[in-house]
């Protein structure tokens, strides 16, 4: 039983670290569509040097959302490493996908915009951000062990209260927040002062 709550205690964190990393991805998705097509519309610029320049805005975002909130936890005793990391990695991220682009634009002879948006936006940043997404997690921003510890504790105290909670005073009836249903009414009322 011990060995399926370990493995389900991983999976539950991978789970939210990966929902946080797509939702950060997501706002740097959009950073990136826009500054590439601002670059190429607007400005005039190349395609890859549009896409170099919408990639390398967009990886400044994604810094401040990965180190603020996804992986808020990990150990920050070495940010010059972690800087130096992230955009050496972020940076093969880059090249990754426009070299996809480029590889659409200059050797497949697919120029139209649509053509250059699917090119660097849906498949070259796919395949970046799987790339990315194991490069962050696996040497950039690693967690300290007194990290894991801690979040590991709250999420075993977590379950506990919520099956305790189940069964207990409220007659095997537990409320939304797996807490009795008594309780529950209380906690609403502190909530509600």
């Amino acid at each position: 039983m011990s060995e399926w709550r370990g493995v389900r205690s991983r999976l539950e964190r991978l789970v939210r670290e990966l929902a946080k990393f797509g939702t950060v991805g997501a706002f740097g998705f959009l950073v990136n569509v826009a500054v590439f097509n601002l670059c190429i519309h607007t400005l005039g610029l190349a395609t890859v040097r549009s896409g170099v320049i919408a990639t390398a805005v967009a990886i400044g975002t994604n810094y401040v959302g990965n180190r603020y909130w996804t992986y808020r936890h990990s150990d920050k005793s070495r940010v010059h490493r972690e800087v130096s990391l992230f955009l050496l990695f972020s940076g093969i991220g880059m090249v990754i996908e426009n070299g996809v682009l480029a590889l659409s634009h200059y050797g497949l002879d697919y120029t139209s915009p649509l053509a250059d948006n699917i090119a660097k936006n849906v498949i070259g940043l796919g395949i970046g951000t799987v790339f990315r997404f194991w490069s962050y997690r696996t040497w950039v921003f690693r967690d300290s062990d007194a990290a894991r510890e801690r979040e590991e504790a709250a999420l075993a105290e977590a379950r506990e209260r919520r099956a305790a909670g189940a069964g207990s005073r409220s007659g095997g009836r537990a409320g939304v927040a797996g807490l009795p249903a008594q309780e529950e009414r209380e906690d609403r009322r502190v909530l509600l002062k």
